[in-house]
């Protein structure tokens, strides 16, 4: 974090300027992780409020409509409030309902679309500065998650409208001609409900089979369609450049020019490192780009700052998930009280 200097601002401390809403504690993310953050600071009586630049939840409400998780409700559960689900496997609609009801049960303070844009300390207090306002803390939690920015093609043609890196409703693509780029949950699960909806699917995947990590009651599903052809895969191949009417594929063949009204490029998403890097926070020399905190408590490099979630990660985005992360909520709380009672 930068040292910071008030008298542009106000004068005096931060926590006399008037007006200005103090909190114990300021959460970046309204996600799952952030949520369960809010349920422990109010349990041990810390102020605090959820800063969320979209809605609640805004990375599963930007999952595709007709998404179903690998885990069962129970283990997507906060706070030990049951999460009841009509499917062995909950869908996005079923979560939504529930991490809803998690915050209206919990009467959690959250301000959603607002985005924090700038994070300063001076004399052991922060001051976040969002889109609509102005905040002070003793802690801040950031709980951002990973869903944000989509790792690019970086192809001519990309930014054509006909391009997306977010997949929701198949119907959308009803009777078109679709190229699905990645190998992954994301694209197998648009490659399968597009073309169950009428669509042309052509496949692009850079390796040479479909992921492992793919939903073991879905693989068998896409593998039969590549190999009866109804959807056709272009395995070993990169897209190399996307055209109004047509999309390049470089192949183990050599160039293929396809037909092509739309692509979904499902090739991942990363965390914002970036705001991390720029509060200060270390990251780790190797491409993981892990940032620093203790495990114990969470608290990174930057006394008073703390990580929750899959953001504790770096780029191994796959390694924490909702059932691994509850714990952190716990874990940074526990210690921001602690530290607290001092």
């Amino acid at each position: 974090m930068n040292e910071y200097n008030y008298k542009n601002s106000f004068s005096g401390s931060p926590l006399g300027a008037k007006g200005l809403e103090h909190y114990n504690i300021i959460i970046i993310g309204g996600g799952p992780i952030g949520l369960a953050c809010a349920l422990e600071a109010k349990k041990v009586g810390l102020s605090y409020i959820i800063i969320e630049k979209g809605t609640l939840v805004n990375s599963l409400y930007n999952y595709p409509v007709n998404m179903t998780f690998f885990s069962t409700s129970e283990r997507l559960e906060i706070d030990g409030i049951p999460f009841v689900s009509n499917n062995p496997k909950p869908n996005r609609s079923e979560a939504l309902e529930y991490y809803r009801r998690v915050a209206i049960a919990g009467g959690v303070s959250i301000k959603m679309f607002e985005e924090v844009v700038d994070v300063k300390k001076y004399a052991g207090v922060f001051t976040v500065t969002t889109s609509k306002g102005l905040y002070t803390s003793n802690n801040i939690i950031i709980a951002t998650g990973f869903y944000d920015i989509p790792y690019l093609l970086n192809v001519a043609g990309e930014k054509l409208p006909k391009v997306t890196h977010y997949y929701k409703d198949p119907h959308f693509y009803a009777f078109q001609t679709v190229v699905v780029v990645g190998a992954a949950n994301s694209a197998i699960d648009a490659a399968l409900e597009t073309w169950r909806k009428g669509a042309e699917v052509t496949m692009v995947i850079r390796t040479n089979e479909v992921s492992d990590r793919v939903k073991y009651w879905v693989k068998p599903d896409i593998e039969n369609r590549i190999k009866e052809g109804s959807i056709k895969a272009y395995f070993n191949s990169t897209v190399a450049e996307i055209k109004e009417e047509e999309v390049d594929i470089n192949t183990p063949e050599g160039l293929v020019t396809i037909k092509n009204d739309w692509v979904i490029a499902m090739t991942g998403y990363q965390p914002n490192l970036s705001f991390l890097k720029n509060n200060s926070i270390k990251l780790s020399d190797d491409d993981v780009r892990k940032p620093a905190y203790d495990e114990e408590t969470h608290e990174t490099n930057v006394p008073g700052v703390y990580l929750a979630g899959v953001i504790c990660g770096g780029m191994n985005t796959h390694r924490l998930f909702i059932e691994n992360s509850r714990e952190h909520a716990v874990k940074i709380v526990r210690h921001i009280a602690a530290v607290n009672n001092e």
